[in-house]
């Protein structure tokens, strides 16, 4: 496998940029770069790499996705506000073909009834939410070990 090909695509949605300051209570007190720097040292130990795109504008994510296709083997999701509303992110997920973990800083199952739908979750590997950053950290350790064809976590002898 080519080292270009050993990548993953990190996708924010709406929001995510004021991250730290924006409702602590609910996504916390770390910020997307911080978060950045611990998925591309945690994909680094795992042989791989993370290219991330965050955007306010759904037409940009659908976009980043496409563009990204051919030079990524997987997609880890935060698709914030658009979970609830954007078919668009979901065609253009399953448009590309690529295995995809979706995640949410806070548990989206216990906050308002609006938020309990996500237009992601039927066609994700699988979803991470309520678990603060760990919700990243975990998705993508999943998303590369699914990639590997591992499953689950190692065993301490």
């Amino acid at each position: 496998m080519s080292e270009e090909r050993r990548r993953i695509l990190v996708i924010h949605g709406p929001n995510l940029n004021l991250l730290g300051v924006r409702e602590p209570g609910h996504y916390g007190q770390m910020t997307l770069p911080e978060i950045e720097r611990e998925l591309a040292a945690i994909a680094g130990s795992m042989g791989y790499e993370i290219v991330s795109f965050q955007s306010n504008h759904e037409g940009a994510l659908v976009e980043r996705i496409q563009a990204e296709r051919e030079r990524v083997r997987g997609v880890l999701i935060n698709p914030a506000a658009y979970t609830h509303t954007s078919v668009a992110i979901r065609d253009a997920l399953l448009a590309v073909g690529l295995p995809v973990v979706e995640v949410h800083l806070s548990n989206i199952h216990r906050r308002e009834a609006f938020r309990r739908h996500s237009y992601v979750a039927d066609i994700a590997v699988g979803q991470l939410t309520g678990l603060g950053p760990d919700s990243y950290f975990l998705g993508l350790v999943a998303l590369i070990n699914h990639i590997e064809g591992f499953r689950g976590l190692p065993r301490a002898s």
